[in-house]
């Protein structure tokens, strides 16, 4: 079958996406993949088609590299977005660059929209070799999905099952001129010296090592969908909302959890954390270690890359973005007919009778509170939030409600209210979990 109708196949579960992106470097593989794509728009249906160019800048012979592709797309027909990206400086560039394009990418697809990128087999094999000399386990050898979520839409690699050599024997069949990055020959860059050096050896020895390995990626990745199975029966059990429904954040049953083998419970982990953090690695798992058997009054925190795991009233729960940094200030509720919008801390509206008398303000915890509760006289603050089970990262930033000095409610525990005013709050979220994900 021949490698147009073979891209054709792999197109068919999107033609109904209401458009098509191609990640246009200007290299061989990315000016093969558009212009069939823009060959099939002329015979076939196809949604939308259009190109999106991400300029790192990271080489100054890189600023002609956009005019290339314009004319290029120009020839095609096809329109091209030039976007720009800055790219964090860190311990490996080739990381940080290809997480600023993909996260560029995703900013351009909207509700199911599709993105293509041109990665092909031999890409797939290099792939799972640098990731096995890494020590990656099921997940990180299923090497890259052929579709996957990005943005509001999906990202998918058709050309998976082509090898480099038709892309090439394509190109040259049609006269496709393409940039040859310079950079992509620096075998300093890991994945360059596997490219370069490493695998013109396995292929001597075993000419269809590219496939072989691509299949055990395969493999690889269907293991990886019993795993990913076997998460969801685990954490179906661990989701039952705790006695607090209003933290609408990530939280898990812990005495769940730990019914479960420690190598189910590290599954299950992974699971959940799957696009909201880096996945830890091996010997960061002493962590939630750490957290799990930790004695019931302590307070555990296992830090992650984009966020940290706490332990609480019998659940665990995932904190990030705003619930990283607890607000201290007080607000003046001037208008306590209106909801009030807390600075990185939600919103709260006031149900109950209000007078005039005392103005109200929101203040947060400094410690020794006490307030009078109904039938019950005056009590400790500390010791009525450990009854009702405030889990302790909650308390920083749980909204006290004061008339003049007297603190009159507790947001969202009507049974702490003093008077005839109960205090409802809106906790802050934090979106950009849904953002994330591979950038493989």
């Amino acid at each position: 079958m021949s490698l147009e109708s073979r891209l054709l196949d792999a197109l068919q579960p999107w033609r109904a996406a209401p458009r098509w992106h191609v990640a246009f470097s200007g290299g061989l593989d990315s000016s093969v993949l558009l212009h069939m794509l823009a060959r099939l728009s002329a015979r076939e249906r196809l949604p939308p088609i259009s190109a999106i160019h991400i300029h790192h800048g990271l080489q100054s012979v890189a600023d002609g590299w956009p005019a290339h592709c314009r004319s290029f797309c120009k020839a095609l027909g096809l329109e091209l977005q030039v976007v720009p990206v800055r790219v964090e400086p860190g311990t490996s560039l080739e990381r940080a660059a290809r997480e600023a394009r993909y996260a560029a990418l995703g900013e351009q697809v909207r509700t199911a929209e599709v993105l293509f990128t041109a990665q092909h087999r031999d890409d797939q094999a290099e792939t799972l070799l640098f990731r096995l000399l890494r020590g990656a386990g099921v997940r990180g050898l299923a090497g890259m999905p052929a579709a996957r979520v990005l943005g509001g839409g999906w990202l998918v690699r058709p050309l998976l099952n082509a090898r480099r050599a038709e892309l090439e024997a394509y190109a040259q069949a049609h006269g496709l001129v393409w940039i040859d990055d310079p950079s992509n020959q620096c075998t300093d860059h890991a994945r360059n010296y596997l490219r370069h050096e490493v695998m013109p050896l396995l292929q001597r020895r075993w000419p269809g090592v590219s496939g072989s390995m691509a299949r055990a990626a395969g493999h690889l990745a269907e293991a990886q969908h019993l795993l990913n199975e076997l998460a969801e029966i685990d954490l179906h059990q661990a989701r039952p909302n705790g006695r607090h429904p209003w933290l609408a954040i990530p939280n898990l049953s812990l005495s769940a959890l730990t019914k479960l083998s420690p190598a189910r419970q590290r599954n299950a982990l992974r699971h959940w954390l799957v696009g909201r953090t880096t996945l830890p690695d091996s010997d960061h798992w002493v962590g939630w270690d750490a957290l799990r058997d930790a004695a019931v009054d302590a307070a555990p925190v296992w830090r992650l890359a984009a966020g940290e795991m706490h332990r609480g009233d019998g659940r665990i729960w995932w904190l990030s973005g705003p619930w990283l940094v607890a607000p201290t200030e007080p607000v003046h509720w001037l208008r306590p007919d209106t909801a009030l919008q807390l600075p990185s801390n939600g919103s709260l509206r006031l149900a109950g009778h209000h007078d005039s008398k005392g103005s109200l303000q929101v203040r947060y915890r400094q410690g020794g509170e006490s307030l009078n509760v109904p039938a019950r006289g005056r009590r400790d603050l500390k010791r009525l939030l450990n009854e009702a089970g405030v889990p302790g990262f909650v308390r920083p930033r749980l909204p006290l409600l004061y008339r003049g000095d007297e603190l009159v409610a507790v947001a969202n525990l009507p049974q702490l209210n003093a008077q005839a005013l109960s205090l409802i709050w809106t906790p802050p979220t934090d979106v950009r979990f849904e953002l994330m994900g591979s950038f493989e």
